[in-house]
């Protein structure tokens, strides 16, 4: 069995989150994920998280703490993904792997439709949004 082990970022201003939708290929294609990425060899999901925002949404982000960590098994691939709250400086969001994204808040949160593995941090976000 593929493991794969991933950081994902909780970006959230003006009491929003930002959520990104993955493009229409794969078995997740179309569902929506707090962005982020693997963990290459010898990286923290401190490191890999500065690193994939840059690639995914050609921003910088500073990472502020630790939310959750969130285990998944999908067919064929079991995840282990740390969420991490961060926030970006003062750049332009460019989506460079996802065809969209929302600010979302508290009362839209599900209103999209999540990838399963980013639900469990959905749910710690509910409670970090007033």
């Amino acid at each position: 069995m593929k493991q794969l082990e991933v950081a994902a970022l909780v970006m959230i201003e003006d009491n929003r989150v930002f959520a990104a939708q993955r493009k229409d290929q794969g078995p997740l294609g179309g569902l929506w994920e707090f962005p982020g990425g693997k963990l290459e060899v010898g990286e923290t999901g401190r490191e890999a998280l500065v690193r994939e925002i840059q690639e995914e949404l050609g921003i910088s982000i500073e990472v502020n703490r630790f939310l959750i960590k969130v285990e998944h098994q999908y067919p064929g691939v079991f995840i282990i993904m740390h969420a991490y709250v961060g926030s970006r400086k003062e750049e332009t969001i460019q989506l460079r792997e996802h065809q969209a994204c929302r600010w979302l808040k508290k009362e839209e949160l599900w209103q999209i439709d999540w990838a399963e593995a980013d639900i469990p941090i959905v749910q710690k976000v509910e409670h970090l949004l007033s």
